[in-house]
């Protein structure tokens, strides 16, 4: 996939998903397939995944492109920085798996900010990423204090032969999915809702780092997991997890399943320092240095104080059986 942030070097002409997309949940996705395939279903959304080909649209190849924003608005307009459901590397996999051939990261400033609709429209889509199809979900707005709308965007864009396909806001039953829902849903710890509105099981990645090392004394050898400071965190507790050392291999390899304890271990550390810890089930060996993706899969329990080692040991023996039974039901119950 080809990543850049300045539209000088974008690779022309374009098919634009344009939002911010973070999460890339089932309604992202929905506003993601129109530009991959010229062939909508119903739901004006695309019903094959391939990307575009020359017969398909003329003799020019057109770039299936996600366009976005860095940083997100509201981390510009308020100052604070903000804490990513997936941070640029994971979005980037996550793109180029469904046939995203390029990611335009539009540096959001003072500058883009202060657009007006139409000029967001004519001179930065139409002229410089040459825009021959763009699609948004149905709630975009764009311009100065977002008074574009997606009608505005029609409009606009139709004068320039530009097509432009407006996705209905993508429903889970009755309720909405959006970023700040999944995101509260995994504040909460409420990990089977996050993931049924994301479509795919939260994933964490980071680098195996030395820890304190208790966890080996006790029978439960741990790593210790070093994760970006902008990826968003769910609620301090216990988590049954699958595991990936190598998730981009092809084919990828089988996860394994462990026991994720993410918090400040009250009952072995006073410093009150956040740690993310997993102890894979029945495997033992040297990660240190290595890549791991764990995805999330249930939570088991918060994080408490026990009043010795002995408790703490037997709980963890717990949770990894529990966690056998909720992953591997029918496999023997080592932990």
């Amino acid at each position: 996939m080809w990543i850049t942030s300045s539209p000088t070097t974008v690779l022309t002409p374009t098919a634009i998903a344009l939002g911010n997309f973070d999460g890339i949940h089932r309604g992202h996705q929905k506003v993601v397939r129109p530009v991959l395939d010229p062939v909508l279903d119903s739901d004006r959304v695309i019903v094959h995944s391939h990307p575009p080909t020359g017969q398909e649209r003329g003799s020019v190849h057109v770039y299936p492109t996600v366009v976005t924003f860095k940083p997100h608005p509201q981390e510009f307009f308020s100052g604070q920085k903000r804490q990513l459901l997936t941070p640029l590397g994971e979005k980037a996999q996550i793109l180029e798996r469904l046939g995203i051939e390029q990611l335009v990261l539009l540096p959001f400033d003072q500058d883009l900010a202060a657009l007006s609709p139409q000029d967001f429209v004519e001179h930065l889509l139409i002229n410089q990423l040459q825009a021959t199809r763009i699609a948004v979900g149905a709630d975009f707005r764009f311009g100065h204090k977002r008074a574009g709308t997606v009608e505005d965007l029609q409009a606009i864009a139709q004068k320039f032969g530009c097509e432009v396909l407006i996705t209905p806001l993508h429903r889970l039953e009755t309720e909405r999915i959006s970023s700040s829902q999944i995101r509260q849903a995994l504040i909460n710890g409420d990990i089977l809702r996050a993931n049924n509105l994301l479509g795919r099981s939260y994933s964490i990645t980071g680098t195996v780092v030395t820890g304190q090392q208790l966890g080996r004394t006790i029978g439960f050898p741990t790593a210790n997991l070093e994760v970006s400071e902008d990826k968003l965190l769910p609620r301090h507790g216990v988590y049954s997890v699958r595991v990936w050392s190598n998730p981009e291999a092809s084919p990828p390899s089988a996860p394994q399943i462990g026991v994720m304890n993410l918090g400040c271990r009250p009952t072995v550390d006073n410093s009150h320092q956040r740690t993310l810890e997993i102890h894979i089930l029945g495997w033992s060996g040297d990660l240190y240095g290595q890549t791991l993706t764990i995805t999330l899969e249930q939570f088991l329990r918060p994080e408490q104080k026990f009043s010795s080692l002995d408790e703490l040991k037997q709980q963890i023996a717990q949770d990894c059986l529990t966690t056998r039974q909720l992953l591997h039901p029918e496999s023997p119950h080592e932990v």
